[in-house]
């Protein structure tokens, strides 16, 4: 079973309410905090919306190097419901997870914020249908023109081309790409591009929509590393193939999302205009999505005795 966003669940004793706690990292750490769980609290402490994890407070152990996140409680991670279900989502379900996705992300892109690390395990949802953005670790704000960052970023299965190719010049498009392999994992039920390595990454992504080239593509042949990879020669897109049973609209938006050329692909406000959640079947509302108590039970049982912890408040 994949790990859990959070590491202990907790019971906040002065309002009673169950919480998620998440501990700071700091094996390797001889001066202070890690700089990437710096950055998460510092942006989680700026972002309310229900689509995105809350950080309620910061709290400190018994000793220096136990400090937690404390975090709004969510019942389930997607990425162990999908390995658990004995039912797939339905279609319907399908489109009102993405639609919460992108309710969330097109609120984090609007304050030029990139996540870059969406994938199932960090989608959380609560009893009462409620989807978030969770782990907020890789995320960095942007401006114009945007600055280098690093491209070895986004669980392998759903990075970008671009970044697979070394662009270092990042947007939210890169967010975007990996809503498209999250809306497609949802609706086959497994996984879209599982690559083993990043030339098998790229292989598998030519071979669902074809080869790039300059004209899809402006300014393809100048990425960083296309001239250390030779890619298949393949002409066509098998998205339709991948998927006969979906809807024109569906295929569009997978099209949209799935684009080579960053500045051409979807944005999530894009998305949330599409014709895909306005025709049947129609997005079920969050509180009639399924419940999953039996999966609960199970992983509560499997984890080590003492996760059911009172959190005492404090100060960061």
């Amino acid at each position: 079973m994949r790990p859990m966003f959070c590491d202990y669940r907790a019971r906040d004793t002065v309002t009673d309410e169950t919480v998620a706690l998440k501990k700071v990292r700091m094996d390797n750490e001889k001066e202070g905090m890690p700089v990437s769980s710096l950055r998460e609290i510092t942006l989680l402490l700026e972002l309310h919306h229900p689509n995105i994890v809350e950080l309620k407070e910061v709290v400190v152990g018994n000793h220096l190097e136990s400090i937690f996140l404390v975090m709004g409680y969510c019942e389930q991670d997607l990425a162990s419901l999908l390995e658990n279900m004995q039912t797939p989502f339905s279609e319907a379900q399908v489109k009102c997870i993405i639609l919460q996705v992108l309710r969330g992300l097109q609120y984090l892109h609007e304050k030029y914020i990139i996540h870059r690390d969406l994938k199932v395990s960090n989608l959380l949802m609560t009893d009462k249908g409620c989807v978030k953005i969770a782990d907020f670790g890789l995320a960095r704000t942007y401006g114009m023109p945007p600055k280098p960052m690093t491209p070895k970023v986004v669980t392998l299965w759903y990075r970008a081309p671009e970044l697979l190719l070394g662009m270092t010049t990042q947007t939210t498009s890169i967010d975007m790409w990996a809503v498209g392999c999250i809306l497609a994992e949802l609706l086959a039920h497994k996984p879209l591009l599982p690559g083993t390595s990043e030339i098998h990454q790229i292989d598998l992504i030519v071979q669902l929509l074809g080869t790039p080239n300059e004209n899809i593509w402006p300014g393809f042949s100048k990425l960083p590393l296309v001239s250390q990879y030779t890619l298949r020669k393949q002409p066509y897109n098998n998205l339709k193939h991948k998927f006969p049973w979906l809807s024109e609209a569906g295929l569009r938006l997978l099209n949209f999302l799935f684009m080579y050329d960053p500045k051409k692909r979807a944005t999530a406000k894009d998305c949330l205009e599409s014709s895909y959640f306005k025709e049947k079947p129609l997005p079920c509302e969050p509180e009639l999505m399924p419940t999953f108590p039996h999966h609960r039970n199970k992983r509560a049982a499997s984890t080590s005795t003492g996760t059911e912890s009172q959190a005492k408040r404090g100060k960061p």
